[in-house]
Order: C-alpha cells, then sequence, then structure tokens
C-alpha cells in the first residue's frame, strides 16, 4: 500500500494550526503539526515528511532555525516559512542559502497558500522518483509531466530518441548517449512548477507569464541535484534552452560554452516543437521545420549538430515519432 503524503505544520499558535488543517482537510494527506521547533525536528526524524511549513517567530526556536536543522535530517522535504514583513530579509536569505523554499507572508491568501503547497508535494515525489533513477521511474516521471500539457504527449519520448540518434551519430560513447537519453526524457521536469493556465494558454504570453516559464531549467535542475543524477541530466534539464548566439535562457552561454549534451537535445527539442501541434498554433511541416533550422544555424543552434541531425532526417513527411 502507497505511504500517505505527510504535511508538517509547526506554529507556537493552535488556532493557525487549524486554520492551516481546515485548508487541506478535503485532500488526502496525513497533516501532522507541532506548536514548537524542537517537537517538529523529532518528529522529522520518524516520519517522511513531503512538506513543512513553519511561522519564524516561535519561543525557543524561530523557523528560520529549525527548518536549517529540518535540512540536515530529512533534505528531501520540502521547507517553507510563514514570515512578517519585519523578517522579510532573513526569509529570503534562506531561501539564497538553499533552507527555505519558498516564504508566505502573513496574512497569507489560501489560494496562494494552496498552490505553493501542492507544488511543493509535487517537487517531493519528483525527488523520491529521481532518486531511483530506474528507467520505469525515469520515463514514467516524463510522462506524468506531459499530463499537464496535453499538446506534449509523447514530446519527451521523441526528443530522446533524435538526440540519442544524433549522438550515436557523434560517435558518444555508450555512458553518455544513455545519459543524454534520460536527460532528454526529463529535460522539461521543471515544468511541474508552471501553472497549467500557462502551458496551455491559447496564444502568445504576456512578460509575466514568459518569465514564469524561463524558470523551469532551474527549477528542473535543481530537482535533479536533490535527486543526485548524473552531471550530463543537470546540464541538459538546466541549459537545453541556451541559443549558440547567447539569447537564450536562464544563463545567457554561448557557443561552446554550452555544455555539448544540452545543444543535442536544443536542437532535438526544436524540432520536435515545430513538428507537433501546441496549443498557441498548429504543427508545420518536416520541409518547413528543416528551412526553420538551417536559418537558425549559429543563432539559434549549434551549427554542426543541425548539420548532422538534417543528414539523419530523410524520406516524406510522415509525422512525427521520434525516430530517424
Amino acid at each position: 500500500m502507497e505511504e500517505s503524503v505527510k504535511l508538517l505544520f509547526v506554529d507556537d499558535e493552535q488556532s493557525i494550526l487549524n486554520c492551516l488543517k481546515r485548508l487541506f482537510m478535503d485532500d488526502n494527506f496525513e497533516i501532522l503539526t507541532c506548536t514548537d521547533g524542537h517537537s517538529a525536528l523529532e518528529m522529522l526524524k520518524c516520519n517522511n515528511i513531503a512538506v513543512i511549513i513553519s511561522d519564524n517567530f516561535m519561543p525557543g526556536m524561530k523557523g528560520i532555525e529549525l527548518l536549517q536543522r529540518a535540512k540536515m535530517i530529512s533534505p528531501d522535504s520540502v521547507r517553507i516559512i510563514l514570515t512578517g514583513h519585519v523578517d522579510f530579509q532573513s526569509a529570503v536569505d534562506a531561501i539564497n542559502r538553499g533552507e527555505v523554499y519558498k516564504f508566505v507572508t502573513k496574512p497569507w491568501d489560501n489560494k496562494k497558500l494552496r498552490t505553493i503547497v501542492l507544488q511543493s508535494v509535487e517537487r517531493h515525489r519528483i525527488v523520491q522518483s529521481l532518486r531511483k533513477a530506474d528507467e520505469y521511474s525515469l520515463y514514467s516521471l516524463a510522462q506524468t509531466i506531459e499530463l499537464k500539457d496535453p499538446y506534449t504527449k509523447g514530446h519527451c519520448e521523441r526528443v530522446a530518441g533524435y538526440a540519442t540518434s544524433i549522438a550515436e551519430a557523434m560517435g558518444l560513447d555508450e555512458v553518455l548517449r544513455e545519459n543524454i537519453r534520460r536527460g532528454s526524457w526529463l529535460h522539461d521536469c521543471g515544468k511541474i512548477g508552471v501553472p497549467e493556465a500557462i502551458l496551455n494558454h491559447p496564444g502568445p504570453l504576456g512578460v509575466d507569464e514568459m518569465g514564469v516559464i524561463k524558470k523551469h531549467p532551474c527549477w528542473g535542475a535543481d530537482v535533479a541535484r536533490l535527486a543526485h543524477l548524473s552531471e550530463t541530466v543537470v546540464k541538459i534539464i538546466l541549459h537545453h534552452h541556451e541559443r549558440f548566439d547567447g539569447q537564450g535562457y536562464p544563463l545567457g552561454l554561448a557557443g561552446e560554452d554550452i555544455p555539448l549534451e544540452a545543444r543535442i537535445v536544443h536542437v532535438a527539442d526544436i524540432y520536435d516543437a515545430l513538428t507537433s501541434d501546441r496549443s498557441y498554433r498548429a504543427r508545420t511541416t518536416k520541409e518547413k521545420a528543416i528551412e526553420i533550422l538551417l536559418a537558425g544555424k549559429g543563432v539559434c543552434s549549434d551549427p554542426k549538430i543541425v548539420d548532422i541531425f538534417l543528414a539523419l532526417l530523410g524520406g516524406p513527411d510522415e509525422g512525427n515519432n521520434g525516430e530517424i
């Protein structure tokens, strides 16, 4: 029987704990509560806690200190701090040190807090799944992520097929090819933190929405590092949206400063995106997609990798299945 998802709420005011429990009473979670940091740490030692939400100002031990210690006891637990505006900077500093995932200001908005907690539960589930690092778990996770956007069904598998073919044509060793395949499956895993309303938006995204989208490589790479996946997989997740001319994201790397494995997946990702239906446009033909790849040589994509990929493509435009 699958273990229930456990949330731990910590606050010295029982009324606050009651409010938090009511907010999630209709969810299939096991809710645990503590009124001080020391008892919360003991609770962490004997429970697999997915998300811990703590007030900051509590007698005996502040919430930020609690979450610092919680990171050592249960590093996979997603840590959220409830904070007033007075201690805003200390919460930001804790996030920068990696001790806190998010902070929520008091008084909180119920809808926003629920969204953050549900995303945190999913983040914890992904890290735990990735820790297994077996073929079935990684592939199943990729399929789960695709469920957020029905237009991307099969995208990760097709990208993996294209990228692996490129890697083979380049004569890369078997270990690197396998990591490229796994990184291709997981390249968009950071989208688990992007609201479905943005992913499925039927038209062009606004500046704010694009800002959220552009965070998904960093979110995904953070999760992959937590799960101790290979550096090759992490680099693919983090850098697959970099451009050869340095105008990509998240770091604006250019040319061969972009890791080779990410440059390979980048080309495979572009081709599959062009030849697949999306919420905001219909698929292009194979011929048109090739034209776009050629126009982007040295600008968007590594020209050598584009040439290798196009040499592998052939035959009539028979659809898009990831096979070359």
